[in-house]
């Protein structure tokens, strides 16, 4: 059998024994990962995923820090995913998805340890230029959870309705609250720019072109300031600040690809994306 035909079925008939490339979603600052709620269960087909949570704004771990004197710095959250990764995933290559703050830390994550990753895809990242809101705060301060929804979705209907009551939870906690103003304080001024150019990894950046948190233009030039051609970059009309919810069905199927694709494209023909298989797993 030639390897090509042999690959094909690789794909159409996994293994059911075995592991999967471990995949780690990295989620934002407003988010924790519970938003991942559209596609982890759909990207569980292809990857062994992992969720770490490192950002609890209620965790005993931050706060121990907090007490400490210590800021929740970018590099403290690295260094929180090294540890993970190192500790308790140990696999030769990890893939990462990350949304908005998430993409400061996996930028850097990648930057540091080529070595454990494989590709990445930043969705909506923060920290490719200057100017950014946060709208969390502002809501924070007027206890206005649904104008975080408002200022985070292109249409705010696709929101899930416990994400809004989460929020409202969360304000009414004088411990989160200070989780979060502290992450902040540490995070906000952390600038990812210029780390583009260390970064070995194919990355696939996408951008919603009605974000209104940060502009979805500097993702595009930052795309182009990954070296030998791994950085790609794609806009996605009619959306916001989190595509993982808004557009699921596209973002699940295009992150698939883009990391199992010999040669992926930010671009791939709609059937190219129907055809992604579950993938062979490795012992």
């Amino acid at each position: 059998m030639s390897a090509s035909w042999k690959a094909l079925l690789d794909r159409v008939r996994p293994k059911k024994y075995g592991r999967k490339t471990p995949l780690i979603l990295i989620n934002g600052l407003a988010e924790q990962q519970e938003s991942w709620y559209r596609n982890a269960r759909f990207w569980g087909r292809f990857f062994e995923v992992h969720q770490p949570n490192l950002m609890a704004y209620e965790g005993d771990a931050l706060h121990r820090r907090i007490r400490s004197g210590e800021p929740i710095t970018v590099d403290y959250l690295v260094e929180q995913l090294h540890t993970f990764v190192e500790q308790f995933v140990q696999a030769p290559k990890i893939h990462l998805v990350s949304s908005s703050l998430g993409g400061k830390v996996a930028v850097e994550f990648a930057a540091r340890y080529p070595h454990l990753v494989g590709r990445l895809v930043l969705l909506c990242p923060s920290g490719m230029g200057d100017v950014e809101r946060l709208p969390i705060l502002d809501g924070v301060q007027r206890s206005d959870a649904a104008g975080i929804i408002r200022a985070v979705f292109y249409r705010p209907r696709k929101a899930d309705r416990g994400l809004l009551n989460y929020y409202r939870r969360c304000f009414q906690s004088r411990k989160w609250k200070l989780g979060l103003i502290r992450t902040v304080k540490g995070t906000n001024d952390h600038v990812v720019r210029p780390r583009m150019k260390d970064l070995q990894n194919p990355t696939l950046i996408l951008g919603g072109k009605e974000d209104q948190i940060v502009n979805y233009r500097e993702g595009e030039r930052a795309a182009v300031e990954i070296p030998n051609g791994n950085g790609h970059w794609l806009s996605l009309p009619k959306c916001g600040h989190a595509p993982q919810i808004e557009m699921p069905r596209l973002v699940n199927r295009l992150v698939v690809h883009f990391l199992t694709a010999p040669r992926p494209s930010a671009q791939p023909s709609f059937v190219r994306l129907l055809l992604n298989k579950p993938s062979r797993v490795y012992a």
